[in-house]
């Protein structure tokens, strides 16, 4: 007990010192400004949705989740929900990207909702590749009529639109970098509420609600895809060249029998002169047969086009170019600037023939993964113009 005294002794004014120390430093401290107490809000909040810029693959899926809000005159005011998980099914595989699932949902204030799931799988050194899509929706929807022309005038459809789909492809390496693909998809649209708006000069006998209440497409998918991407969701370098062939038959369950062929051609470089990225795509569309209303080629939305909402522009035939130049700035964030063109025709040696739709547009991005972009776009049209929230690039 004497030996241990004059340890305590010792222990004790050393232990009031630190403490007195430490309470001095605090009373010293500089206090937070409002800016830095609002950071430390943010990155906190951040960290809470999962949105901390990197990928743990020991996670198992490690999410990110991100709330923001929409307007479109169609679906009023809403808030949008995206997240990403990114996960690796083998962890030992050095080889494959990985792997991801996307889920984009909204809800508005007219009782408009929808939820969109996308999963791409990367396998065995990405010898193998599963990919499958679903989507939900019911909201208020507009509809022109085919061609530009129609999209131009003034008298529309109104109603409201329900939504299933789903697709699944999956997809097996032959060459580097080259696979065959083949797939099955269906989808099943129904149309209610319907109502037609005439225009002040309207088509003399053009009734352009003229589509079915409930149409139903089942069909099947081949491919051949040449993809050297450094990275799907969000690619600084390589090539992706994807011929597909779609056949919709009554015999398996279609309402109508049509076919359609694809090609996309996006190409990725980065930039050494200034920093960033500079990518473009071009696109090109046939749909020959009796194509149903709702699988016509498309105009618009978050990734065909930005700026001219989805659907107003359909036709048999498209074609459409797009560039972009994707500038990264300090810490996770970045810009996007884009100018686009496309054009429809009922028929594929008219493309060209129709009047060009044009889009320029300008976004921000902020990384919540890493290199997945959290993005927002405000996209301007010929005649109309629009604002998209979402997680990946356009394409």
């Amino acid at each position: 007990m004497k030996k241990i005294l004059p340890l305590v002794c010792l222990v004790l004014p050393s232990i009031s010192f630190a403490q007195q120390a430490e309470q001095e430093h605090v009373q010293h401290k500089p206090d937070l400004t409002a800016y830095q107490r609002y950071q430390q809000w943010l990155d906190g909040m951040l960290l809470e949705l999962g949105a901390d810029g990197g990928f743990n693959p020991e996670k198992g899926i490690d999410w990110s989740v991100m709330p923001g809000p929409f307007y479109t005159p169609e679906k009023k005011f809403g808030i949008g929900v995206s997240a990403v998980g990114l996960y690796m099914p083998d962890i030992n595989d050095t080889v494959s990207q990985p792997s991801s699932i996307t889920i984009n949902g909204f809800g508005s204030i007219n009782g408009a909702y929808g939820v969109a799931i996308r999963n791409a799988n990367y396998l065995n050194r990405d010898k193998y590749r599963l990919f499958v899509d679903a989507e939900l929706m019911d909201s208020p929807d507009i509809f022109y009529g085919v061609g530009v022309d129609a999209g131009m005038n003034n008298e529309r459809v109104d109603y409201d639109r329900r939504t299933y789909s789903g697709s699944v492809t999956g997809m097996v390496r032959v060459l580097p970098y080259t696979y065959l693909g083949m797939g099955f998809e269906l989808s099943r649209n129904e149309a209610s509420n319907i109502e037609q708006e005439q225009s002040d000069t309207p088509r003399v006998g053009d009734d352009i609600a003229n589509f079915p209440e409930t149409q139903r497409n089942v069909g099947g998918m081949l491919s051949l895809t040449y993809d050297s991407r450094d990275f799907a969701l969000n690619a600084s370098q390589g090539r992706l060249i994807q011929l597909e062939y779609h056949n919709f038959n009554t015999a398996i369950g279609s309402d109508n029998d049509f076919e359609r062929l694809s090609l996309n051609y996006s190409d990725y470089h980065s930039l050494s002169v200034v920093p960033g990225v500079l990518a473009w795509q071009a696109r090109v569309e046939s749909n020959f047969g009796d194509v149903s209303w709702d699988q016509m080629a498309q105009l618009g939305g978050a990734e065909a086009l930005r700026g001219y909402e989805q659907g107003h522009y359909r036709d048999n035939n498209l074609l459409i170019a797009q560039v972009e130049y994707r500038q990264p700035l300090s810490g996770r964030h970045g810009m996007v600037y884009w100018l686009g063109a496309g054009t429809l025709a009922p028929e594929f040696a008219q493309l060209g023939d129709e009047k060009w739709l044009h889009s320029v547009g300008v976004g921000y991005r902020f990384e919540i993964k890493q290199r997945v972009n959290l993005r927002l776009d405000m996209g301007f049209g010929n005649d109309q113009s629009g604002f998209y929230f979402a997680i990946n690039e356009a394409f």
